[in-house]
C-alpha cells in the first residue's frame, strides 16, 4: 500500500513542478542553445584567425 501512495504522490510532484517549472525550462533551453551558437561563432572566428594569410591571386602569379 505504501509503494502506491509514494508513487502518486512523486507522480503530482513531477506533475506539479512541470507545470509551475514550464517557461524556466523553455528559457533555459532557449539561453542553452544560443550559448551554443556563440561558442560555434568563436571557434569558427579562432579557426579563421589561426590559418596562415592566402597571398592575393596576382601575388601568386608574379
Amino acid at each position: 500500500m505504501q509503494v502506491g501512495i509514494r508513487s502518486v504522490g512523486g507522480s503530482a510532484l513531477r506533475l506539479a513542478e512541470s507545470v509551475l517549472l514550464a517557461g524556466g525550462q523553455r528559457q533555459a533551453r532557449q539561453n542553452a542553445w544560443a550559448a551554443v551558437c556563440e561558442n560555434r561563432r568563436h571557434a569558427a572566428d579562432r579557426t579563421g584567425a589561426t590559418a596562415p594569410p592566402r597571398p592575393a591571386p596576382e601575388a601568386a602569379q608574379r
